[in-house]
């Protein structure tokens, strides 16, 4: 928890407005995940935070069993303090073989683990996350994990778990070391040097290994997360593309369709045109018999007058 405090103290401003995301995001159920990062990924793009977005995009879903563990440490900040602190002292005292020590704090890592995984499947259980047996057990790993191990606690005390954590091999699980085994109070033995040595070469090699394997796991992530942006720069060109064609395609369309308007127009008028010059054709033929019988008249009132002139003379 200390670790999560000095990170939010430490932003402010739109850093601060990002991580308050984030922390939501990795309390929102793995089914909803996806839907509620890409929701908020377009509102901090839309208000014009591209690189917020970008790192909204970049968030990893987590396991049932991780999302679970984010949720117990933000419902439960005081009982998952008390675990974070819990964790050095008994560290300490594996270390330093403190036979009743470990006795002591091994009973009550085991009633906290305990105590701690019920609350959390509890948690689940109300934002409507049922926990299978496998689950619960990868929840009491991850727990067991904040305990052995510092690099689990920090990882764990950022809130943004993606999957189970693992305690260490090398952390002893059981409780204290047999009484006989115990040290004299007036004579102290230490344990052999080279043993000793060899414990600490053997973890400082499982360390670096898994240090390694921190390191590999995070540029294959970058990598991943970097083709992930290209893809996405593609298909956004992409998308440009087809919207482009696709006006092209509707103002093509446009014109064709006002082309077939003025087609239907031309042929509307060139009907009309050929009904008006069947009635001028007609009417000219109608005249042009009237005027026939009109000069067939004349010519036959003209030969009736002439013939009478001729008679009275």
């Amino acid at each position: 928890m200390g670790t999560l405090n000095k990170r939010k103290g430490a932003r402010g401003g739109r850093d601060a407005d990002v991580e308050a995301v984030l922390d939501e995001l990795y309390v929102t159920p793995p089914a909803d995940f996806v839907a509620r990062r890409e929701e908020m990924a377009a509102a901090a793009k839309a208000d014009g935070r591209g690189e917020d977005a970008r790192r909204i995009r970049a968030a990893r879903r987590p396991t049932l069993a991780a999302w679970t563990a984010n949720l117990l440490l933000r419902s439960r900040p005081e009982e998952s303090r008390r675990l974070l602190e819990l964790g050095p002292v008994l560290r300490e005292a594996y270390r330093t073989l403190d036979a009743s020590g470990i006795s002591e704090l091994s009973e009550q890592r085991r009633r906290m683990v305990s105590a701690l995984s019920r609350q959390a499947a509890q948690l689940a259980g109300r934002a409507g996350q049922r926990l299978s047996a496998a689950v619960q057990q990868d929840v009491e790993s991850t727990l067991r994990a904040v305990l052995a191990d510092p690099e689990a606690a920090d990882q764990w005390a950022g809130g943004r778990l993606t999957g189970a954590l693992t305690p260490p091999s090398d952390f002893p699980t059981g409780t204290a070391p047999p009484s006989g085994a115990r040290p004299k109070p007036t004579r102290p033995t230490a344990p052999p040097a080279s043993a000793g040595k060899r414990t600490t070469d053997e973890l400082s090699e499982r360390r670096r290994q898994r240090q390694e394997q921190l390191d590999q796991a995070r540029r294959a992530a970058e990598e991943a997360a970097q083709r992930l942006r290209d893809r996405r720069a593609e298909k956004a060109e992409a998308d440009v593309a087809v919207q482009r064609a696709q006006d092209r395609h509707d103002q093509a369309e446009q014109q064709v369709s006002a082309a077939e308007q003025q087609l239907r127009q031309a042929r509307e008028e060139l009907r009309r045109a050929d009904d008006e010059q069947q009635r001028a054709e007609e009417r000219s033929r109608a005249t042009a018999d009237a005027l026939d019988r009109a000069e067939r008249e004349a010519r036959e009132a003209a030969q009736a007058v002439k013939r009478l002139t001729t008679r009275r003379r």
